[in-house]
């Protein structure tokens, strides 16, 4: 039981955290890198319109948000829990790709965005926060 309680705040406090560390850089993004004149990047409907604006240089604080948070939110999930440190960094990284993938369709993106954000940014993330804890195996499940 005890285990089951801190895996389960393992994945809650991952996933918070990963999505605050998402939204705070996607927050800054727009004073660092600054949309193109004239658009209005507050709204879906604003960001879609101003999508075919956008030049290589406005996507690069989106990857970072993407990875970072599913990154840092992996890396606290196993971190965190008891037991299943792989499972639960890669289920929450899981989770951000699904996000990403909604983004992907409710957002049409660059092609090449679309690819490089949803093949290096979630899982390769969840991985690599899970192999920055030094906890290097991997339980195999007992089939029978």
């Amino acid at each position: 039981m005890k285990n089951l309680l801190r895996n389960t705040l393992a994945v809650v406090l991952g996933l918070f955290v990963g999505g605050t560390v998402n939204m705070g850089i996607i927050t800054i993004s727009g004073s660092i890198i600054p949309p193109p004149a004239g658009t209005d990047t507050t709204t879906m409907e604003g960001l879609q319109a101003a999508m075919e604006l956008f030049e290589v240089k406005h996507f690069i604080f989106p990857f970072l948000a993407h990875a970072f948070g599913t990154l840092i939110g992996a890396l606290l999930a196993s971190l965190v829990a008891g037991s299943h440190q792989f499972r639960l960094a890669m289920g929450v990284g899981i989770f951000f790709l699904l996000g990403g993938l909604t983004m992907v369709i409710s957002l049409p993106s660059p092609l090449w965005f679309s690819i490089l954000d949803l093949g290096l940014a979630y899982l390769p993330m969840a991985w690599l926060g899970w192999k920055m804890t030094g906890k290097r195996s991997i339980k195999k499940p007992h089939l029978l």
